[in-house]
């Protein structure tokens, strides 16, 4: 008799261990809002304290019995452990409880699949099932293990299962050369920005965290933002302007979550490459979520595993309006500089306060000063009032104009060059009072 996988389906049984190692351990809440994002309907959820896994079942084969029962007797079609399953384990489970075994990472695929809206999301999705699937290839084609037989069909040759693995590959293959392509395309939209000198800030954090309705509130942007894990797959960028920094491009990402899989880091790692490129982080923390600590150590694990933990990092604790008595402020370090600002996305308030921070923290190299154009130069003058630098004006005895003006020195001296001065031949002697 051959194994058949089963079919998947949507009245679910949820499995978590308890008594795990503190580095292995999982959240139980979390996880069941995994399961509810990812559309099944939950019918049981069992706590099994296990100290120690079996290698045949994770569980005990007791437990198994029991479970067993409970799946014929409720009609469950998909039993989910919030734990990582090996292949030979989740093969042992389902011919044991006949119906289909998933474990945290497959979940995980799954709501990515559902989530993914773009071409470069689609590939990046289908690229970490297919890494996922080729480990557990032979489960559901055990029946094809051997070769073609019968007349005219014996001799030398590949299995069923050897081909589908060859195409497995070839597959993949193909993903990772369409998602090399658009990593360049990438690297070049990042090389224009880094030209233009415009910085970009990238929202991180952990999933569910707000990001999403962050950035629709600096931006007046619509993108999708739900209260579920991985509302966001696909990074959306847009144009802010600050009048003391000029353009900014800021960047919405893929959440975290504890545990991430890490074939979805080498996926999506083209997506997070905006995060890896950023001039600043935006760390979006959900102030009211009682584990927000372990979730903060989270993120930082895997922006270390981008390349991104040493980056300026501005922390943002939003859902302020879920705290009472808390107002929105900023925190700042001993020399005065914006590390922490409190905030609430949803209803707008302190959203002042973070664009306050964010110009102090772009706009570091600032020129605030005093220039002295001659007449020949009122095109020069012109464009510092379209850019809104100018902040006073007036004229000298020989007719010159005097403008006090307050803008980025790297926009300063882009019109410098454009006009073929240095700023520094037009310093004015006293600034204006």
């Amino acid at each position: 008799m051959f194994f058949e996988r089963p079919g998947g389906g949507e009245r679910a049984l949820l499995i978590h261990l308890e008594g795990q190692a503190p580095e292995a351990r999982e959240d139980p809440e979390e996880f069941l809002e995994l399961a509810r994002s990812a559309g099944a309907e939950v019918v049981a959820f069992v706590n099994v304290p296990r100290h120690q896994p079996t290698a045949r079942f994770l569980i005990g084969s007791g437990k198994v019995d029991e479970i067993r029962e409970r799946v014929h007797a409720d009609g469950i079609e998909l039993v989910i452990f919030n734990h990582t399953l090996t292949p030979s384990q989740e093969r042992n489970l389902e011919k044991a409880f006949e119906c289909r075994v998933l474990d945290r990472t497959g979940l995980i695929l799954d709501i990515f699949a559902q989530r993914a809206r773009t071409h470069e999301g689609k590939l990046q999705v289908e690229l970490a099932q297919l890494e996922h699937m080729s480990t557990r290839l032979i489960r559901g084609w055990t029946h094809l293990e051997r070769q073609k037989g019968g007349i005219g069909l014996r001799g030398p040759g590949e299995t069923q299962l050897e081909t589908d693995r060859r195409l497995l590959r070839v597959r993949i293959r193909q993903i990772k050369q369409r998602l090399e392509k658009v990593r360049s395309q990438r690297e070049l939209a990042r090389r224009g920005r880094k030209r233009a000198e415009v910085p970009v800030v990238s929202l991180v954090g952990y999933t569910n965290a707000g990001k999403s309705t962050l950035f629709n509130a600096l931006t007046e942007a619509d993108v999708y933002a739900a209260n579920q894990l991985f509302a966001t797959l696909d990074p959306t960028l847009r144009r802010l302007d600050f009048d003391d920094v000029g353009p900014v491009i800021l960047a919405d990402t893929v959440g975290f979550i504890r545990h991430l899989p890490h074939k979805l880091v080498e996926a999506f790692r083209a997506t997070l490459e905006e995060s890896s490129n950023a001039d600043l982080l935006l760390h979006v923390i959900d102030a009211h979520e009682p584990e927000r600590d372990l979730q903060i150590e989270q993120v930082y694990s895997v922006l270390k595993e981008i390349g991104a933990d040493e980056l300026p990092t501005l922390e943002v604790y939003n859902k302020l309006d879920l705290l009472p008595g808390v107002a929105p402020q900023i925190q700042r370090d001993d020399s005065g500089r914006p590390v922490r600002v409190w905030l609430s996305a949803r209803e707008g308030g302190g959203l002042d306060l973070l664009r306050q921070a964010l110009s102090e923290l772009l706009g570091d190299d600032l020129f605030c000063g005093t220039l002295r154009l001659p007449q020949r130069l009122g095109r020069m003058r012109a464009q510092f009032f379209a850019l809104g630098a100018v902040q006073q004006e007036a004229h000298d005895e020989e007719g010159a104009t005097l403008l006090t003006v307050r803008l980025p020195r790297v926009e300063l001296n882009r019109l410098a060059s454009r006009e073929g001065w240095q700023p520094d031949e037009f310093l004015a002697q006293h600034t204006l009072q």
